[in-house]
């Protein structure tokens, strides 16, 4: 399996076989070809937020046919534990998978993120991390005053990016992690 990094400026999270299966015995999920594979395409390009149909698209394109209910289950249970992060894409009227914030042990807490709204790549905006952590430190502090346990704080925005803005010559935009 070949070497890729997360496409983030601020940590690069090396994806060997190895790692692969320690992340995901660590998440208590069983390390099938299928698994692997479909984390070593969230850990490629940490900026690809994927429906179910683009992964399915994608290990295809790898030669590995999952069944589609399998997939759906498998991507549930990667978000689940934590190492994908799931939203709507109120758009498509679908859900798409991202690889989480602090999905191989990486720095917690809200770090707010930019989402194209048409190619769907993911930005982590890390510049905005300490003013917008003291926020939600807050809103988790106001729910507990109201008898709430807040666990998480998401915050996303969305409009478009600077490639989709002004595409290069020839570009259609991002289309996810080549096969």
């Amino acid at each position: 399996m070949p070497h890729h990094t997360v496409a983030d400026p601020v940590r690069s999270v090396p994806a060997t076989e190895a790692e692969l299966d320690h992340w995901l015995a660590q998440a208590g999920l069983r390390r099938t070809r299928a698994t692997r594979a479909v984390l070593q395409l969230f850990l490629s390009d940490g900026s690809w937020s994927a429906t179910h149909a683009d992964v399915e698209a994608a290990l295809l394109a790898q030669g590995l046919e999952v069944n589609r209910v399998t997939l759906y289950r498998l991507l549930d249970r990667l978000a689940s534990t934590g190492l994908l992060a799931r939203h709507a894409d109120d758009a498509a009227r679908t859900w798409r998978y991202a690889l989480a914030p602090d999905a191989t042990g990486a720095d917690g807490g809200v770090v707010p993120r930019f989402e194209c709204d048409a190619c769907h790549r993911q930005f982590r905006l890390t510049e905005a991390s300490p003013p917008t952590q003291a926020v939600a430190d807050q809103l988790i502090k106001t729910l507990a005053t109201l008898g709430h346990q807040g666990q998480r704080v998401d915050l996303s925005i969305h409009g478009t990016c600077n490639v989709c803005v002004d595409p290069p010559a020839g570009a259609q935009g991002a289309e996810g992690p080549a096969a």
